[in-house]
């Protein structure tokens, strides 16, 4: 019996620490993005993009042309908080509270990619922002 619980509690510390790895991972690559853009650096912004992302925009330039203008709250933030990781099926969704120049709270879930190189964004949806106060 007591064999049988050290392997699950084993089992449980194993994925326990695969979950913050791939956690971490996760908010690297989105906290790299992120400061990529603050220093207008589109190119490698672009580099976290999904081979997917990378052919819709084709550039580096258009598509830092569109987070300019469709996101300027991930483009220029005053603090990014990640929020919770959740999984549905094989795909990964982060939520991150960006709060904009104005204060002005936004939710953001990312589509998050494991490849070979790492964690990738594979899409950016806009949430609901969160009720003052909340």
């Amino acid at each position: 019996m007591r064999v049988l619980f050290a392997i699950v509690v084993a089992v449980f510390v194993a994925g326990s620490a695969m979950a913050e790895e791939r956690s971490a991972g996760i908010e690297n690559t989105i906290q790299s993005q992120v400061d990529a853009f603050l220093a207008e650096d589109t190119a490698t912004a672009f580099s976290y993009a999904s081979p997917n992302l990378k052919r819709l925009f084709g550039t580096p330039e258009r598509f830092g042309t569109m987070v300019q203008n469709g996101y300027p709250m991930v483009w220029a933030p005053s603090e990014v908080r990640f929020l919770e990781l959740r999984r549905q099926g094989e795909l990964l969704f982060q939520k991150v509270l960006f709060v904009d120049k104005n204060g002005a709270p936004h939710v953001l879930e990312y589509n998050m990619m494991q490849t070979a190189q790492g964690w990738v964004i594979d899409g950016v949806q806009y949430l609901v922002a969160p009720p003052v106060g909340a």
